[in-house]
């Protein structure tokens, strides 16, 4: 349980109340903990490039409608 931050500055990304097992071998989750929390631009069709809200690392993608419940998505 806890919140998780960007590993290059500690801003606050995700929570544990919104995590949920995936699949994949990475964490997944169906939120970010703030607005502000990560930055998003397309990557491709049902896919979008996350980055830290203040920093610009590299987080990954979001899923569009890939997550637990219909229409959610999957960071």
């Amino acid at each position: 349980p806890g919140i998780y931050v960007c590993a290059k500055c500690g801003h606050e990304l995700f929570s544990s109340h919104s995590k949920y097992e995936h699949s994949s071998p990475w964490p997944a989750f169906t939120e970010t903990i703030h607005q502000d929390s990560v930055a998003k631009c397309e990557d491709r069709p049902g896919a979008l490039k996350v980055t830290c809200g203040k920093c610009g690392n590299g987080l990954g993608h979001e899923f569009l409608n890939d997550g637990p419940k219909r229409g959610q998505s999957r960071f």
